[in-house]
């Protein structure tokens, strides 16, 4: 029996690239991400750019991935996001979203 993907948990590692600091960007993220159920991190990165992990439900997931490749928060300007180790999991790891400093 083929597992259905709306209940496939699957996480991913992600990094956004353009105009994306001190726009309140992290912000956003999280609250999209809570909104959706979707558990991990976000953060500020040293060189300009904002990096992340994402858990969650597959269709929140791709919905996320939509976002922070082409929609962002207002005030940014997405260059491209990059998506790394993709996974499938068996349960998430984090308690919420949250924004690291």
């Amino acid at each position: 029996m083929g597992m259905d993907d709306t209940n496939l948990l699957v996480q991913c590692d992600f990094e956004v690239f353009g105009h994306v600091q001190g726009v309140g960007f992290t912000k956003h993220c999280r609250d999209n991400c809570l909104n959706a159920g979707i558990r991990g991190w976000v953060k500020n990165s040293k060189k300009g750019t904002i990096v992340g992990k994402m858990q969650g439900l597959k269709p929140e997931v791709d919905k996320m991935v939509e976002w922070l490749r082409h929609i962002g928060c207002p005030g940014s300007k997405i260059e491209k996001c990059e998506f790394e180790n993709w996974n499938t999991i068996n349960r998430v790891d984090y308690k919420d979203f949250e924004i690291r400093f």
